[in-house]
């Protein structure tokens, strides 16, 4: 896994930096609440990050957690996921989360939102096979509505179902009652979205710190 030295100016911070985007500053914050949440060792499993109060009421809490260990998250063109992850995982995975500068081109823009759309698909797919299908989405949306209250399992099951069969719609057009739906794709996910700003709306706060905010008093 990703190794990595204390100091803030270290030759390695600045490759991290690179990658990332991250300031050095926000390295080094970052750092410290990986050295926290390890308990001060080198890398990280998946029950460090279960002690986190903050995504216990979590309804993808699963999925949250997996996305740290997730190689397709690691920008290496890994498949499948790991047992623990260094510093260097833990820092790129956060990347996603980033909000963007102030002063990037408009490729650089639209990489930037790839990335954040391919880390989502990655998080919605959960048996890596390439599409989003329905018993995946269904899964994340009888979560969210289930675990509100207002809902009861079933009833949430039925809007889950008929929101990914609007979904179906809209990426491969109208379906005969017999025809079976396999999901979606990534380039069919991009689809979907498109026009949708999400730049700025992916962040995370359940590591006691706000990406947003810290990019945004940190990047130029």
């Amino acid at each position: 896994m990703g190794s990595f030295q204390s100091l803030p100016d270290d030759h390695q911070y600045r490759t991290l930096s690179q990658k990332t985007g991250f300031s050095l500053e926000q390295i080094a914050i970052l750092h410290n609440r990986f050295k926290q949440l390890s308990q001060n060792e080198e890398t990280l499993r998946r029950d460090d990050l279960k002690t986190i109060q903050d995504l216990e009421s979590n309804p993808i809490r699963y999925q949250i957690i997996e996305a740290f260990f997730d190689r397709r998250n690691f920008q290496k063109d890994g498949v499948g996921s790991v047992e623990e992850i260094g510093f260097e995982e833990f820092l790129t995975v956060m990347s996603y989360f980033r909000a963007p500068a102030h002063r990037i081109t408009e490729e650089q823009k639209e990489e930037m939102r790839r990335a954040k759309l391919r880390f989502l698909f990655n998080m919605h797919d959960t048996d890596n096979d390439g599409t989003i299908t329905l018993e995946e989405y269904r899964h994340v949306v009888e979560e969210l509505l289930s675990r509100s209250g207002a809902l009861g399992r079933e009833t949430a099951k039925g809007i889950a179902d008929a929101a990914m069969l609007e979904v179906a719609s809209i990426s491969v057009g109208p379906m005969a009652p017999d025809e079976f739906y396999e999901g979606i794709t990534f380039e069919q996910f991009l689809k979907i979205l498109k026009g949708i700003e999400i730049e700025t709306r992916m962040h995370i706060r359940f590591l006691n710190m706000d990406t947003t905010v810290l990019c945004k008093q940190h990047c130029v």
